[in-house]
């Protein structure tokens, strides 16, 4: 992990994971640049880490998340990875989630995610690594999660077909399904309530060992855990 120089696009930056994400690939010498849907805290953030270029977009603006990975490539002088932690709880048995939230679920946990990695993998040449958050309700969907668990799954299916075809280039596309994790995610919905998970994972570790490490070394030979992380292939 210590490829001091390594220029990538962290998306979701305003978020939890993608702030320890951007954190973390800054302190280990990577170059970064910062995607997110909060300004404010874009601009906080991207301070704290030394004045680095950040950019707001929505996930409904797809056009605008397609072109994210040409404008870091232009704003880092090149691009070599990028991370992408987007995502939105939702909660609810299948009969009892709104349409507009279903279609809001998969928006921002599916469509969204990746249309930023197809933009991605027409800048990334070879060598490069995309690193997407997807998490373990993959592997395990729980009553009352069908729709967010749907999106989910659509988003690691894409990625698992995305990943084999952009091996024949040499770039690593990398599904990272991370546990449940203590940053309040599960308690800020878009619809439902969360039931009772019990204790998270510390975030700093699992985003170091299942983000940050693929991000920095796309072609390494890394051991797959089959509750966590998935390079597609």
């Amino acid at each position: 992990m210590g490829e001091s120089g390594r220029r990538v696009l962290v998306v979701g930056a305003s978020g939890a994971v993608g702030a320890v994400a951007a954190r973390q690939l800054a302190g280990l010498g990577a170059d970064v640049a910062l995607a997110g849907r909060n300004q404010a805290r874009l601009e906080e953030r991207a301070e704290a880490l030394g004045g680095r270029p950040w950019r707001v977009f929505d996930a409904y603006d797809l056009d605008r998340c397609a072109g994210l990975a040409g404008w870091a490539r232009g704003a880092l002088g090149g691009l070599d990875a990028v991370v992408v932690a987007v995502g939105v709880a939702g909660f609810g048995s299948a009969t009892e989630v709104p349409i507009p939230a279903c279609e809001h679920l998969f928006t921002v946990n599916a469509l969204a995610p990746i249309t930023v990695v197809r933009g991605a993998l027409e800048v990334l040449d070879a060598g490069g690594a995309a690193v997407v958050v997807t998490g373990e309700i993959v592997d395990r969907p729980a009553l009352g999660m069908a729709d967010y668990a749907a999106a989910k799954t659509a988003l690691a299916t894409w990625l698992g077909v995305a990943g084999r075809e952009a091996r024949r280039r040499r770039v690593t596309v990398t599904d990272a399904r991370l546990p449940h994790l203590d940053t309040g995610f599960a308690g800020r919905p878009v619809v439902g309530r969360a039931p009772a998970f019990g204790p998270g994972a510390d975030p700093e570790e699992t985003v170091a060992r299942l983000v940050v490490a693929p991000a920095l070394a796309a072609h390494a030979e890394r051991t797959q855990h089959p509750d966590s992380i998935r390079a597609a292939r």
